[in-house]
């Protein structure tokens, strides 16, 4: 095999059947994450909501997913990819199904929340392709995961209304959401059986604590702990937008109380992060161990760019067709804006190409600029301008914002091996935060300025990148046995 190009139809070869089945379980969780968007409607009318319900869903099935990526990230590292992802699929399909026999919105409401745990499912898979493909291959190998599996939400929308008119009946709705639990549960244990770590004869390396990152410095310990308030801080927003001042979903006590809970959990990842990285503090760490918690911070706030502009943009494009120009229907609207999403397919894998091939710096800051003048255009759409010319601009700007997203993961197995699927987690995290924070913005603004906002925000994104450190040279691992084993990153 060359160094550069994968051949994905060698089955034969160990590494491409793995990245061939982990692509399809990241598929079924975004599959069953996203299931009930498109059978909105039919939801909706089964239930007779109000907009505040369904705007209220929409929000809830965000939630948990912030600080599922960081959870996933640390049982992958403990457990491995294979038992996380067979559990995850398992357990998401199980609440699929109980979505699907819901019986009042109370039990939507909580269903919905719950199924937020799913949308974590992408991390667990940044840690098996990681353990796979080499240095040269990493990147294209992380993007054609990321891309395919993506891809997951489109065919959930393709296929699940078309379902639920086959089924027929008031119920028909129910029975496609259904399929997608079932799915994702046979697919769990067939998960179980087929899947491996790590290549045979290859150690997978576990963090001597769990609970938090390992950081190697004072100054990295501090700035840890930062990087975390904006997750919180999200949250926070999503509390706030549930409560008496916005959709009214929850009442002042309870809205009060989930302040006080995420004041108490920040104390305890405090208290957890530092228990992690108390023996660090005290005695320092070798320096063939070591690495610059920088490296992580970049990565998390490029993907607060790409992943969540894409989370934002996503959600309100076909509203943006709809209102920008005349005589448009919904359905069209719908179908002009799905382009943005379809990009996944080529532009994950080719970021990640490009990372390898051009460097991992050198590739992110190329493709971030791309998509700061992406959105810049998109900022200058108004009712004047040729449809077609539009759609072009929308997916030119989505191109850049996916292959971000395939350079972003193409560095993450390379900074440290047995945390990869905690620095994962904190990177895919901060892609919801991404989310949150421009959704919020929209509420606040029109669709001109929310674009320049986000072009704003790329172009800070660019300047951090700046400071991320070139992967070169072998990154160091201890074997259980205490001997040090060098892997290469370049």
């Amino acid at each position: 095999m060359s160094t550069d190009k994968l051949r994905l139809l060698n089955f034969g070869d160990p590494k491409i059947k793995t990245l061939h089945i982990t692509w399809f379980a990241f598929f079924l969780t975004f599959m069953v994450w996203f299931s009930y968007a498109p059978l909105m409607a039919f939801i909706k009318e089964s239930f007779d909501l109000t907009t505040a319900e369904v705007k209220a869903l929409l929000i809830l099935n965000v939630a948990l997913t912030i600080p599922s990526r960081i959870v996933i990230g640390t049982l992958v590292d403990k457990y491995g990819p294979r038992a996380v992802y067979s559990l995850l699929l398992v357990l998401g399909g199980l609440v699929c199904l109980a979505f699907a026999a819901a019986q009042t919105y109370e039990q939507l409401a909580a269903l919905r929340f719950l199924s937020g745990f799913i949308g974590a499912g992408f991390v667990i898979g940044i840690r098996m392709v990681g353990e796979w493909f080499p240095a040269r291959q990493v990147g294209i190998a992380e993007g054609i995961y990321g891309g395919w599996g993506n891809f997951g939400s489109a065919a959930a929308a393709m296929t699940l209304p078309t379902l639920a008119v086959m089924f027929g009946g008031e119920d028909g709705w129910r029975y496609a959401l259904g399929m997608t639990g079932v799915m994702a549960i046979l697919y769990g244990l067939v998960y179980r059986k087929i899947a491996h770590n790590t290549p045979k004869g290859s150690t997978y390396f576990k963090p001597k604590k769990h609970g938090g990152l390992e950081v190697t410095s004072k100054g990295d310990f501090v700035f840890y702990i930062l990087m975390n308030l904006p997750m919180y801080a999200a949250l926070a927003v999503l509390n706030w937008k549930l409560g008496p001042a916005n959709l009214g979903l929850l009442d002042d006590f309870s809205n009060n109380a989930i302040y006080l809970v995420l004041v108490l959990l920040f104390l305890i990842q405090l208290r957890t992060i530092y228990h992690v990285n108390e023996e660090n503090l005290k005695h320092g760490v070798p320096a063939i161990q070591r690495y610059k918690f920088k490296q992580v911070a970049v990565l998390d706030v490029a993907y607060f760019v790409t992943f969540g502009s894409e989370l934002a943009v996503v959600s309100m494009l076909p509203l943006f067709f709809l209102d920008t120009f005349e005589g448009l229907s919904p359905v069209t609207a719908g179908l002009l804006a799905s382009g943005f999403a379809f990009m996944n397919l080529v532009a994950r894998p080719t970021g990640g190409h490009f990372s390898d091939r051009y460097g991992r710096r050198n590739a992110l800051s190329i493709l971030i600029a791309g998509l700061a003048v992406g959105y810049f255009v998109l900022s200058q759409i108004d009712g004047g301008w040729w449809i077609p010319l539009a759609v072009a601009a929308t997916m030119m700007c989505s191109f850049f914002v996916q292959a971000g997203e395939g350079a972003v993961f193409a560095v993450v197995p390379l900074i440290q091996r047995r945390m990869t699927g905690q620095i994962a987690g904190m990177a895919g995290a901060y892609g919801n935060v991404g989310g949150v924070c421009y959704l919020t913005i929209l509420s606040f603004v029109d669709y001109s300025t929310f674009f320049m906002l986000i072009a704003a925000s790329a172009a800070v994104a660019f300047l951090s990148v700046q400071f991320m450190d070139e992967p070169s040279g072998q990154m160091a691992e201890v074997l259980p046995d205490g001997t040090v084993q060098l892997i290469d990153v370049e």
